[in-house]
């Protein structure tokens, strides 16, 4: 079996455009959430969101075809475009029949449907675009970034809601493990704070409606959580095999060991309330690692400021480190950016590359009190430096996707 490494990163996010502002700002505590610029939010109980701040699309992609994709396939194409020249990958000298793109997302191209719908219910159908479906597809960020930098190899999408990600990296480690690929690009992008988006999950009762303090909003395992809040963006890795990597004197930030993903089998939107999908999706990904539990020393939660999510991650954790679990530092970066969905796997798999690279914990910030069922170290309100050696990144979805990948240090 073939080792796997992350050779480039590229981040389009609530808190900044590439790798390094995601960094500095998941590392100072910084909030992405505000209020929503992007629609009139005036008959809505939810007024706040993490949007992208500055992200042009002319600087990424020609103007002509940056019309023709959705906001989530633009976030694609550009944090592609970052994660390339990251990992200072020369495409040419490459075989691109051998590099893959496997890309989640959640929702696809949710914006352009509400548009054309309207545009539908309005004028009629005449009226509707001709590339209404090639734009709001799902599967259509894969293929714009495989056309865009002529990516022969396997391409695909993954949906599985919020777990999308975190699964797409998941498969991507196993093609280049078992020799079908040499690279991919990997990751997830979503670009959901749209009207018709924002009114569901609001009227589901799972988005904070702390409008008065959008910073203070997003507040994983505190007690006073009281719902998530939804973020778009983008995280992209290049995952590569080792001797690949090597051979072009490529940086890696960390080697990719192990992947666990099962279901809940259980409910539409709730977890397992005994956290057995979750724990066991943590247990596959160290058993493939080969790794004990106790060799671990952070984990990126998925950790979504929702009652449910919070309390039964936690178990999840304490089933499988048991005594270990109150020696980890587990944080929620999901604090600061809000909740990418599809794409939410893809920053935080980045936060935890940079984590074990650089030897530094991004914090939870917005914890204040203390919850009793939520009782282990989730790193509160500060960055600490600690010296880890090998970091889980979880990440759970409606429907009962659960996802779990392990990192080394390299």
């Amino acid at each position: 079996m073939k080792r796997v490494v992350l050779t480039g990163l590229g981040a389009i996010t609530p808190i900044g455009i590439g790798k390094d502002n995601f960094w500095n700002s998941l590392l100072q505590g910084n909030s992405g959430i505000d209020n929503i610029t992007r629609f009139d939010t005036k008959n809505y109980d939810v007024k706040i969101a993490g949007e992208v701040k500055g992200f042009e699309p002319q600087d990424y992609i020609d103007k002509k075809e940056a019309k023709r994709m959705d906001r989530f396939s633009q976030f694609a194409v550009a944090a592609t475009k970052l994660a390339i020249e990251d990992g200072k990958i020369d495409l040419e000298s490459l075989d691109r029949e051998r590099i893959g793109t496997i890309i989640g997302s959640g929702v696809g191209g949710i914006e352009t449907i509400e548009n054309e719908v309207t545009k539908y219910n309005d004028r009629g159908p005449s009226r509707v675009s001709p590339v209404f479906i090639p734009t709001m597809i799902s599967n259509m960020a894969a293929g714009q970034i495989s056309m865009k930098f002529g990516l022969k190899g396997s391409s695909m999408t993954i949906t599985t809601a919020c777990a999308s990600a975190t699964h797409a990296i998941g498969e991507s480690f196993r093609m280049i493990k078992a020799g079908y690929l040499d690279m991919v690009v990997s990751g997830g992008t979503e670009a959901a704070v749209t009207p018709v988006a924002i009114a569901g999950f609001a009227n589901m009762k799972a988005l904070s409606t702390r409008n008065d303090a959008p910073t203070k909003a997003s507040r994983p395992f505190d007690k006073d959580r009281e719902g998530f809040i939804m973020g778009e963006g983008a995280g992209i890795v290049i995952l590569e095999e080792l001797e690949h990597a090597l051979k072009r004197g490529a940086t890696i930030y960390a080697e990719l060991v192990g992947y666990g993903s099962t279901s809940d089998a259980f409910h539409l939107t709730q977890p397992d309330p005994e956290a057995k999908g979750a724990t066991k999706a943590m247990a596959l990904a160290l058993e493939d690692g080969d790794v004990n539990y106790k060799e671990v020393g952070y984990i990126n939660a998925h950790g979504t400021s929702t009652y449910f999510n919070d309390k039964f991650e936690t178990l999840a954790i304490k089933n499988v480190f048991k005594e270990h679990a109150y020696e980890l530092n587990i944080s929620s970066t999901k604090s600061m950016t809000g909740h990418l969905l599809g794409a939410a796997g893809g920053i935080e798999v980045i936060a935890t590359a940079l984590a074990l690279n650089t030897g530094k914990i991004p914090p939870t910030i917005n914890y204040e009190t203390p919850d009793e069922e939520c009782d282990l170290n989730y790193t509160p309100n500060k960055m600490v430096e600690r010296d880890i050696e090998y970091a889980l990144s979880n990440s759970l979805g409606f429907g009962g996707h659960n996802a779990s990948i392990l990192l080394k240090k390299y």
